[in-house]
């Protein structure tokens, strides 16, 4: 079954309003005529409505909160809800990266949760899963992941999942300079669809897409792409630079 791919941008904490909008413009004149790839960009919360008014609806490069509170509305100083990240002019947001994990004391369970709250807004997740170096070399990998993904999606149907995006992020590759190699990424991406059709269905391991996070760069997306379960990228630094960036959706 084909899976159109999906190259999507992560800013982090990085570029004010104007900066984005700047960036946004560039990014949107550069990839003009790209075909068969689903394009997203995920800058700050702050810059999200000022760039779907810069980029506008008819715009294919669609845009993704970076973290959402799982809840509609309430007494909770500065955070942000799902029906407030697609007043904004959200699609996606991603949910659970390693640094959200790392810093801010994500778990499993508040990942669960979140993703619950993305999907009742209308909102695509893209839950992040990944080990870290300590693990990997523990060679608890495997473990880490099927950890992660059954907690996370504990008390969702297949209904719930439809939309649902995963991105396997190794720790020790973020912001590295490292990359997993291509039999690292195969085999981990082949591990994560067999084990969505163990717990799910058949179905769901053909369709939902697998992102690989981790250093991806205009010089390593095409080896990246070539592997069968891949099915496209959450880029960090290199997603910065909209040169950079639109040669990555170009591979």
């Amino acid at each position: 079954m084909t899976r159109i791919p999906l190259i999507a941008g992560n800013w982090k904490m990085y570029k004010t309003g104007t900066q984005a909008v700047a960036a946004a413009k560039q990014l949107a004149h550069l990839s003009k005529g790209v075909d068969g790839v689903d394009i997203m960009i995920a800058p700050t919360t702050l810059s999200l409505p000022l760039v779907a008014a810069a980029l506008g609806k008819s715009s294919p490069i669609r845009l993704g909160a970076q973290n959402i509170y799982p809840g509609t509305e309430g007494a909770f100083t500065g955070e942000v809800s799902g029906p407030m990240i697609k007043d904004a002019g959200a699609d996606y947001v991603i949910i659970g990266h390693s640094e959200r994990r790392q810093y801010f004391g994500e778990t499993d369970e508040s990942v669960r949760l979140k993703i619950r709250s993305a999907l009742d807004a209308g909102l695509i997740p893209v839950m992040c899963i990944g080990e870290t170096e300590s693990q990997r070399d523990a060679d608890e990998t495997f473990f880490i992941l099927d950890k992660q993904i059954t907690d996370g999606l504990k008390g969702f149907d297949l209904g719930d999942l439809d939309t649902l995006i995963l991105a396997y992020e190794p720790v020790w590759a973020i912001g590295t300079g490292k990359t997993a190699g291509p039999e690292q990424v195969k085999e981990v991406h082949g591990f994560l669809r067999h084990l969505l059709k163990e717990k799910y269905a058949e179905g769901l391991a053909a369709t939902i897409r697998i992102l690989y996070g981790g250093s991806v760069k205009p010089g390593n997306i095409k080896d990246l792409m070539q592997l069968e379960d891949v099915d496209g990228a959450l880029v960090g630094g290199a997603s910065l630079n909209p040169e950079d960036f639109n040669e990555i959706i170009r591979f």
